[in-house]
């Protein structure tokens, strides 16, 4: 039987390309997965002990091996938790001691959005809610990325009976982004879907013209929305369509804008957690306009970004932008206000840290 080489685990549900950049920076760790998303890139995939499994699969692959530390997806993540479980109890029967952690970021009742209907729905909410609580209680150490998380976590799951803290899921600010005057750039950047918020953007962008003419805007990335933001592109010179390109071009698209746009929009079965766009953009030095949705909103709004509430009507996405527009152009401003360490780095380098009595 197959063993994996690490003795540090990373059990994920899916993995994208953020999760392989990541990975390459974290201390070395195998890394167990059901599924790829879209925009994974085989690429990045070299050089690490990646191993795609079913559930079952995955929890005698685990089981099997020499593991001491093991990274599961979050309690929240509703479609993880049969893997995780299933992971969790065949270490149990095999009398296998494993440091057990999570990264969480979840920001939303899972059980309430939506009501679960039918006697069958009711009843897997209800076997959901066991699994949850079930691995909560398993779990020795676990960081939050958001304030928001830990009061979701602690509302539906209780206080954490781990060790816990919260460390901001925000990027680490760097010497190297470039902070000359920007133009008047707005950038989106993500999947093109209503609940990224693109048809409110499309409706936005004619207002924010009116009010700053000489603006432009990038549409980054692709989806089921491409033909919306493509028929924008084709009617408006001042819009320009990049579809699905490779990481270093959304970069420089980044750094040479001084906004970047996500609206997110709430569904019933799902609602921004973060909002990978959002860390990329304050990456960059970008100034930011979200919604009420992101776990970082809080932290936007004391930082002088735009923040709009949902739904999101496109005057006041417009309003938010073209204030943006015309806030200082300071990119190392943005970058200032930055932690010195990437957050998710460094809630690795704790969730992995020795205990007190391991370190002595």
């Amino acid at each position: 039987m197959r063993r994996l080489g690490h003795t540090r685990v990373r059990v994920y549900e899916s993995v994208r390309t953020a999760h392989l950049e990541r990975a390459h920076r974290l201390t070395p760790a195998a890394i167990v997965h059901r599924g790829r998303r879209y925009d994974f890139d085989e690429d990045l995939a070299e050089g690490l002990e990646l191993v795609q499994a079913s559930r079952w699969g995955a929890a005698r692959l685990v089981a099997g091996s020499d593991v001491t530390e093991l990274e599961v997806n979050e309690p929240l993540m509703l479609p993880a938790l049969p893997t995780t479980v299933l992971v969790l109890a065949l270490l149990g029967i095999r009398r296998r001691r494993v440091r057990v952690v999570t990264y969480a970021i979840g920001n939303a009742d899972p059980f309430r959005m939506p009501p679960r209907r039918g006697v069958r729905r009711r009843l897997r909410a209800r076997l959901d809610l066991a699994l949850a609580r079930f691995v909560w209680r398993r779990l020795d150490r676990v960081a939050f990325g958001t304030d928001q998380a830990r009061s979701v976590y602690e509302d539906v799951l209780g206080p954490p009976r781990a060790e816990s803290t919260l460390i901001p899921a925000l990027p680490a600010r760097s010497d190297d982004v470039p902070t000359a005057p920007r133009g008047p750039g707005v950038a989106f950047v993500g999947a093109f879907t209503e609940r990224k918020g693109l048809p409110q953007l499309v409706e936005a962008w004619p207002l924010v013209t009116q009010a700053v003419p000489q603006a432009r805007l990038v549409l980054v990335g692709k989806g089921e929305l491409e033909d919306v933001a493509r028929a924008l592109a084709d009617r408006d010179p001042s819009v320009e369509l990049v579809v699905d390109p490779p990481r270093d071009e959304i970069r420089r698209q980044l750094a040479a804008s001084r906004v970047l746009v996500l609206a997110s929009q709430p569904t019933p079965a799902w609602r921004e957690q973060v909002g990978l766009p959002i860390v990329e953009g304050l990456e960059q030095g970008c100034r930011v306009v979200a919604t009420t949705e992101t776990g970082l909103a809080p932290w936007l709004e004391r930082h002088g970004h735009g923040v709009v509430g949902v739904p999101t009507r496109p005057g006041a996405l417009a309003a938010a932008i073209v204030e943006q527009l015309r806030g200082a152009d300071d990119p190392a401003a943005v970058l200032a206000t930055l932690p010195e360490r990437d957050g998710r780095l460094e809630a690795d380098r704790w969730l992995f840290a020795p205990a007190a009595k391991e370190a002595r």
